[in-house]
């Protein structure tokens, strides 16, 4: 991508402010912590609801960027850089893309649709990629932003395109119509996802439809509401309709393979794919849609379909051998996405030293040469430590770098490896499906257990974004990840929370700020329950203490005096009414007397916590909580003579009553997909999915019994699943006995019998499965509320719950 500055200027309706508009653009970026920001950079600055990417101008400035698109210009960096000056930055994105668009004139294909978007993307790029040199959006980049960020990897080397656009209310899709510009449309499928930002399904279809306006021909299963809608030639196909342009009927199903009669004009033909399922079978039908509509040779389409491929979008972090983090990506291997994981690399990193272990790169539409050249820069640009390439293109092209191990392939590279040379790093591991990285994943994991919980790093995103949405943009947000992270992880959630830049981290002991602070955090951790014997390693490790008692002041203060210590900040709680900790209004004189001019310490904020504020039924109590603190804070504040920050609400508090949300709010279990209302609860994303698979089915007669005590008798014939979990791994038992189920193949399968230590049975005698097969424990469905209100706890026990012996997987799309 390169292009002059002036015709951005142009194409954003500008005005320029600076000393040189003579720049050409290599770089487009929205995000100021990649470290690929540069002297090559054009930045926009987006503002949202919760950020504002002006405040990191000037910090970018320092690392060499020199070029800004604005809405206005921080007063700390006039005349230190140049800017282009225009109303609304997003809009400016998306004009410069289009202008960027304009540029090249091969066929474009856009999807969309409510689901399988990315995986008809990704399996239309292998299909077509033999005959074209593709261009593709990378992972899911479908929104506002991710579409004209995706349009900037377009190259003169292209000639055909593929991008997925992603709406979620009206009047978004006319602008990424405008952007794609597609000529081949493909609607995947119309559900129930974002129906909130629509009035209803005709409202939905339209914008979604609004994709296709300058198409010369749209695929789309057979449905004639949707139909309607699209003006420009059609190709339908469907299992069911024979009017449809392509009829398919499913002739058998074995061997894990999936073999269909196509109907299409007066050809009567067959094709395989490998998959059983029928969102599999569906998506493999769009896809050959638009082959037809290409006119590829028959045979040409069955011998590529019978070769499709599961799709993994998603970046995962995971914990690896001897103390390193694995960043799992090891199915892709395309520029775009190259830079995108290396961005998730910093993001995640729990030590200094990175290592990368990279294949050959495909579909660039660049120069091999000019290709590596791009590639050596940005892996240098990202310091990482050391780069081991397999593939003899890759190997050939940087092996002048002073950090570069080469093998010819993965084979080589796992016979040759000493897996003991990776100690305390972050390796991430990216390559292109055919050099089977997925071997190399499975030697350098940690733990290989079935069972994992899954944590999406998006959906803790999406849902500190709603949570600093209720409050004002000056407001600070401390969130908690006490109790490892509510049983979702500590330092990995810590991390990603660190790179949102949220003022404080909340831990409940001393041991678990420290972790955090080994792991390599460094925003300001206060420690919610200190003992008074772990007040020396807090200071070593730079935690700051709550202090809730006049004998925990005490200590701190003699410590530091001893220690010469000054100014070293605490945070004072106050009981308004919990009744658990802090100091209660007879405290406060001898309180004030410690405090009052007290050179050792500097009270950082002054807080209590509401008892009942999920429960408005509870108003007026909550309320009077909220005065009393408003009482005690300003006669504490009377006397040290400075005004620390105050903090009241938690997460319901957050919700329920954002009009005391004062200097600082407190997020914990709202963070983790958890509300305590349905309102909330709608807006919420699941953030935690627990899976395991089957292990064993069997046949149980009638008079048989399951499990232990022969809790579950048999009354007919059927069939038992054995599920590799138990209470061990924190599944309560009384979610056994017919109370709970999981969910395989989107079926529920009842829980048979008391749940065993390490396992668990389920009835699947009406679900077609077998040894292998994927089972939720929960997430979607059963949600965690779900589970909770069954078995009479809270969703806050079901989740911390989960042993740390469950592997845990972070990933993000």
């Amino acid at each position: 991508m390169n292009f002059n500055l002036q015709h951005s200027i142009k194409a954003c309706q500008g005005e320029f402010i600076g000393n040189s508009t003579d720049f050409l653009v290599e770089h487009i970026s929205i995000d100021s912590r990649s470290m690929q920001n540069g002297t090559n950079t054009l930045f926009f600055a987006l503002k949202g609801q919760n950020h504002d990417a002006h405040h990191y101008i000037e910090e970018l400035i320092s690392k060499g960027v020199r070029y800004f698109v604005v809405e206005f210009i921080p007063e700390n960096c006039q005349g230190k850089a140049n800017f282009i000056l225009v109303k609304n930055t997003t809009k400016a994105l998306q004009e410069t893309a289009k202008y960027y668009r304009s540029l090249f004139q091969f066929p474009v294909i856009g999807i969309t649709g409510s689901n399988g978007k990315t995986i008809v993307k990704e399996w239309l790029n292998f299909l077509l990629s033999p005959d074209y040199t593709t261009v593709r959006s990378p992972k899911s980049f479908n929104s506002q932003v991710g579409v004209p960020l995706s349009i900037f990897g377009i190259n003169e080397n292209h000639n055909l395109g593929i991008f997925e656009a992603g709406i979620s209310q009206k009047n978004e899709m006319q602008a990424l119509a405008e952007i794609i510009q597609p000529k081949i449309g493909v609607f995947t499928n119309l559900g129930s996802a974002h129906d909130e930002g629509f009035a209803n399904w005709e409202e939905k279809i339209a914008e979604k439809s609004a994709l296709f306006q300058s198409c010369e021909v749209v695929v789309l299963e057979k449905n004639e509401a949707i139909e309607t809608g699209i003006l420009c030639s059609k190709i339908t196909w469907s299992l069911e309709d024979k009017n449809a342009t392509i009829f398919a009927e499913i002739k058998s199903q074995k061997e894990g393979f999936s073999q269909i009669q196509i109907h299409y004009q007066n050809e009567t033909f067959t094709i395989e794919i490998p998959f059983l399922d029928t969102i599999s079978i569906k998506n493999s039908l769009s896809c050959l849609g638009v082959l037809l509509y290409l006119n590829m040779e028959i045979a040409t389409i069955q011998e590529r379909m019978k070769n499709l491929y599961p799709i993994e979008i998603r970046l995962q972090a995971k914990k690896g051998i001897n103390n390193c983090v694995l960043i799992d990506d090891s199915y892709s291997s395309d520029y775009q996405s190259l830079k995108m994981a290396l961005d998730f690399l910093e993001q995640q990193k729990n030590h200094s030293k990175k290592t990368i272990i990279l294949s050959d790169i495909f579909q660039s539409g660049l120069p091999v040469a000019t290709l590596y050249q791009k590639v050596a820069v940005i892996l240098q640009n990202n310091k990482i430590d050391r780069i081991i390439t397999i593939g003899e293109t890759i190997s050939q092209h940087l092996k002048e770098l002073p950090n570069v191990i080469s093998f010819p392939n993965a084979t080589d590279f796992l016979q040759q490896f000493n897996t003991q040379s990776f100690q305390n790093e972050a390796i991430l591991i990216k390559g292109a499906r055919s050099f089977n990285f997925d071997e190399i994943v499975v030697l350098l994991e940690e733990k290989k257990h079935e069972t994992v919980l899954e944590i999406n790093l998006d959906a803790i995103s999406h849902n500190l974004n709603f949570y600093k949405s209720k409050v004002n943009p000056t407001t600070k947000i401390m969130v908690m990840v006490k109790a490892f992270g509510y049983g979702n992880g500590g330092f990995e959630i810590a991390k990603l929370l660190e790179h949102h830049k949220v003022d404080y981290l909340g831990v409940a002991f001393a041991d678990e700020g420290i972790e955090l602070r080994k792991a390599g955090i460094t925003t300001p951790i206060m420690v919610l329950n200190p003992e008074n014997s772990s007040f020396h390693a807090m200071i070593a490790y730079d935690l700051e203490p709550e202090i809730y008692s006049i004998t925990g002041l005490q200590a701190f203060l003699k410590l530091a005096k001893e220690r010469n210590i000054s100014h070293y900040p605490i945070h004072i709680k106050l009981d308004t009414g919990m009744h658990r900790l802090g100091f209660e209004p007879h405290l406060m004189d001898e309180l004030k007397g410690l405090l009052k001019n007290n050179p050792f310490v500097r009270v950082k904020s002054i807080f209590s916590h509401l008892a009942a504020s999920d429960d408005t039924s509870f108003d007026t109590f909550t309320k009077n909580q909220i005065a009393r603190f408003d009482a005690m804070y300003s006669d504490l504040v009377s006397s040290i003579n400075y005004q620390p920050i105050r903090h009241i609400l938690n997460t319901s508090g957050i919700f329920n009553y954002p009009e005391y949300q004062m200097e600082m709010v407190r997020l914990g279990i709202g963070l983790y997909g958890i509300g305590n209302s349905e309102q909330e609860l709608q807006v919420l994303e699941n953030v935690s999915t627990l899976k395991s698979v089957i292990s064993q089915i069997r046949t149980v007669l009638p008079e048989e019994s399951i499990g232990y005590s022969r809790k579950f008798m048999v009354t007919k014939k059927m069939q038992v699943a054995t599920i590799p979990i138990g209470y061990a791994d924190g599944i309560r038992r009384a979610w056994g006995n017919q109370k709970g189920f999981v969910v395989i193949n989107n079926q529920k399968a009842a829980i048979l019998g008391n749940i065993c230590m390490d396992m668990l049975m389920v009835d699947v005698t009406q679900i077609n499965c077998k040894p292998g097969d994927e089972v939720i424990i929960f997430g979607y469905s059963p949600k965690v509320t779900e589970i909770a209100t069954t078995i009479g706890t809270i969703p806050y026990e079901v989740l911390t719950g989960i042993s740390q012996r469950v592997k845990r997987i972070f990933y993000k799309n």
